[in-house]
């Protein structure tokens, strides 16, 4: 009987992550408790998988088609399927860390605001453009089963912020997922990555994997000076600088004489 209902609360927590971090139709699993949504977490790198396989997916039906269009296409699914959730903490963080001018509180306040401000407009043009740039690259060099594993990088470094950083509000959306994150079974999934990604990926991989890691050193270095620790906002900005920023450097990678 306890085996059972485990089995129903790992399901529960599965269709929570994917409802929460995709527009897909994951069946409704019902009442979400705290406890569901910290156990949801363990699954955000499988829900990037997903993600990645999908990219792969509608890449792999365009080998005919101009790298340009092609690209387009695929980073016009990216951000469907997330429905620009990352996209808009990225927003919310740019706008919070230009017009909080130093002040922790300014900052906090800036990020609640729905509103969008110039500095976050102009990150999401600039990582959009990062993005599609790369994207036409890596067409070009037939390497787009890394596609696979970008979203997946990119959503353990999620967790690896909940296992890191404190919260930086007493109370927030992510707020209860930290307080009830199932800590050892969320370091097994960041090392299951962590070895996952060199070991299928190669070089590729290893590079990918190392520019996760300093992207993920640098923001978790940021956000304790500036704010004392990380938002849902600022996770989500995590996730768009990863996939940018390890899309640039496998393609500098492959790129190489």
């Amino acid at each position: 009987m306890t085996s059972l209902v485990d089995r129903f609360q790992m399901w529960a927590a599965l269709l929570t992550a994917g409802r929460f971090l995709t527009r897909l139709p994951w069946p409704d699993p019902g009442p979400v408790t705290e406890a569901t949504a910290g156990r949801a977490a363990l699954f955000y790198p499988l829900i990037g998988l997903v993600i990645g396989v999908m990219l792969w997916g509608l890449a792999a039906l365009l080998p005919w088609a101009p790298v340009g269009v092609a690209a387009a296409l695929i980073l016009v699914l990216w951000v469907w399927l997330t429905g620009a959730l990352h996209l808009d903490g990225l927003s919310d963080t740019a706008d919070a860390w230009v017009g909080g001018l130093g002040s922790r509180e300014r900052a906090l306040e800036i990020m609640r605001d729905p509103r969008a401000g110039a500095m976050g407009v102009v990150a999401i043009v600039l990582v959009l453009l990062v993005k599609w740039s790369a994207l036409m690259a890596l067409l070009a060099t037939g390497s787009v089963w890394m596609l696979v594993w970008i979203p997946v990088l990119a959503r353990v470094q999620i967790l690896s912020l909940m296992l890191t950083v404190p919260y930086a509000r007493p109370v927030g959306m992510a707020s209860a997922a930290v307080a009830h994150l199932p800590r050892r079974a969320a370091w097994v999934v960041v090392a299951a990555v962590i070895l996952a990604v060199p070991w299928i990926g190669g070089v590729a991989g290893l590079v990918a994997l190392m520019v996760a890691l300093l992207i993920l050193l640098a923001w978790r270095r940021a956000l304790l000076r500036r704010l004392g620790g990380f938002t849902g906002d600022t996770a989500g900005a995590l996730v768009e600088l990863t996939e940018a920023a390890v899309l640039i450097g496998v393609i500098l990678l492959l790129s190489a004489p």
